[in-house]
């Protein structure tokens, strides 16, 4: 059965054309909905229009400086990951995004490799699936903690009854790690379940 991977939609917001035609070449290469604005005082109604999981934000912008753009981004949506790039980072710009939840401070020019991984770490913590075998495991993870909180068992508990750490657990529900069948099998005794219940309807 073949899986629909979700559709992200990134929003670049940068005042160089260029960057921004060059980073919507790379994202869209890679299978990402992008769209860009060099204007960052369009950025609060397409924000409130365009169900955006991700917006990549230039520091450095006239009109509105990223900051700014990212404090009133914050007050239509508390939800939707931002990265923060500049050419001129400093610590106090950096601690200001961090504090307006920023998932991510970039120098530009940036490493592509680097700007992936960035990308990948967001869409795992967002629980934005990007392959088949991450849908599985993110199947797996909400289906065991599903089943556990059914029975109003803690992570605590479920470590006891399975032999397998806390943090262990704790990345199988939050598909950080990949459950071996060993330990599958573990959690499905634990859970009264069978195996293959704990794939959901995959």
């Amino acid at each position: 059965m073949a899986v629909e991977l979700p559709a992200v939609r990134i929003l670049i917001v940068d005042d160089d054309k260029a960057i921004c035609e060059y980073m919507q070449t790379l994202l869209e290469a890679d299978g990402f909905h992008v769209k860009t604005l060099s204007d960052p005082t369009h950025v609060e109604a397409e924000v409130r229009e365009g169900g955006y999981h991700l917006i990549i934000l230039d520091l450095m912008m006239p009109k509105l400086d990223g900051i700014e753009v990212l404090r009133r981004v914050r007050k239509i949506d508390s939800d939707v990951a931002v990265v923060i790039f500049t050419g001129f980072p400093d610590l106090e710009s950096a601690v200001a995004s961090m504090k307006l939840d920023a998932v991510d401070y970039l120098k530009k020019p940036f490493n592509v490799d680097e700007f992936r991984e960035v990308l990948a770490r967001v869409m795992r913590k967002k629980g934005l699936a990007r392959t088949p075998e991450e849908q599985l495991h993110r199947v797996i993870g909400d289906t065991i903690r599903g089943l556990r909180k059914d029975k109003d068992l803690t992570l605590k508990q479920m470590a006891n009854r399975t032999g397998l750490s806390v943090s262990l657990l704790s990345q199988i529900e939050r598909a950080e790690s990949s459950a071996s069948i060993s330990s599958l099998y573990k959690i499905s005794l634990a859970l009264e379940a069978r195996v293959q219940d704990l794939f959901g309807e995959y």
